[in-house]
């Protein structure tokens, strides 16, 4: 039982999710690959494929004062125009940007499982309004406030069209990966911050992670307090080994992008399966209990598959789902053999 971060839910050992996005333009059979291939966590897909509105960044400025979307995703900034107080449109989420979520909300009504949802945290949005021509303190300030906004219209959509199904909610960041870079334009202690406001947001009403796709200083986002970090096998994590120990004490999860999406799917699952044992063995020997490692670890794709064929994506997806079912093996075998 996964009790930090938010509401209590029952996440089985060795169970296999995603990261969020697909390659898919229909938006009916994206909704019945995610289902049909992790039942027992399904992740709600974005398909930019489809619209380059269901972009990450897209996504988190649609709806926010002084920002233009542009067909292609883009954004354009109006640096006066940006208020964090002013409130966010589209509070019922019934714009394209969040027509496939919608679908997925519809499809699991009747669930008692849990499912997954992402929502693009605060430091990315931050860094994309910067760029795009806000000064760093209003862009974050805006890029927080419009977040926690979105984080209470996304467990308010969910309850409207899924009522009763429990949430992990996770945080994605991929603007992370530039914390620890001296130009980088908030800094690090405000980023915390800004992640850790948002998963307050969503605490009411789903279990809360954190993802960031590449490196980053972990030993912060920990202290954000997610119940649930996400990552690539080898984005970072290893380095915070200390830092991980203490959470996985207070019964923090991690789940593992342990298949690649950088490039060619070609690694079988038993080597995979390998390569995560190995990364954990090092763990151990800096500290990590063995038996928290692989009873509250997850199995992912390291990231998100919308630049990848629906051939590839079938592929991750079925190496994760065999990674997760030798990790299920191992960690029932563990259980039964401690007692627990």
């Amino acid at each position: 039982m996964a009790v930090m971060g938010g509401r209590s839910i029952d996440l089985p050992v060795g169970l296999d999710t995603a990261v969020g996005s697909l390659p898919h333009v229909d938006i009916d059979a994206a909704v019945a690959f995610a289902l049909a291939r992790q039942p027992r966590l399904p992740a709600a897909p974005s398909l930019p494929q489809r619209t380059p509105l269901e972009g990450m960044v897209a996504q988190a400025a649609w709806g926010v004062s002084g920002v233009t979307l542009g067909a292609d995703g883009s954004i354009t900034v109006v640096p006066d125009e940006l208020d964090p107080t002013a409130p966010v449109g589209d509070p019922d989420l019934a714009g394209e940007p969040f027509a496939t979520l919608r679908a997925f909300l519809d499809a699991v009504a009747d669930r008692t499982e849990p499912v997954k949802l992402q929502l693009t945290g605060p430091v990315t949005l931050g860094v994309a309004l910067h760029a795009a021509g806000a000064d760093a303190d209003r862009a974050f300030a805006v890029a927080g406030a419009a977040v926690r906004a979105r984080a209470a219209a996304l467990l308010g959509l969910a309850e409207r069209r899924a009522p009763g199904v429990p949430l992990v909610v996770v945080v994605d960041e991929p603007g992370l990966t530039g914390i620890s870079h001296p130009d980088f334009p908030v800094a690090p202690d405000h980023a915390v911050d800004l992640v850790s406001g948002a998963l307050a947001a969503l605490e009411p009403g789903a279990l809360t992670g954190v993802h960031c796709c590449g490196p980053t200083d972990w030993n912060l986002v920990l202290s954000a307090g997610p119940a649930l970090v996400s990552a690539p096998l080898y984005g970072g994590l290893l380095l915070a080994a200390g830092s991980l120990a203490r959470y996985l004490d207070d019964g923090g999860r991690i789940a593992w992008g342990v298949v690649p999406t950088d490039g060619p799917v070609g690694a079988s699952a038993g080597r995979l399966f390998r390569q995560m044992s190995t990364a954990w063995c090092d763990l151990v020997r800096a500290g990590c209990d063995p038996v928290a490692l692989r009873t509250q670890s997850l199995v992912t794709p390291a990231c998100g598959l919308a630049t990848h064929g629906i051939t590839q994506a079938e592929r991750v997806y079925g190496l994760t789902h065999q990674v997760a079912a030798r990790l299920h093996d191992q960690a029932v075998g563990i259980r039964l053999s401690v007692g627990a």
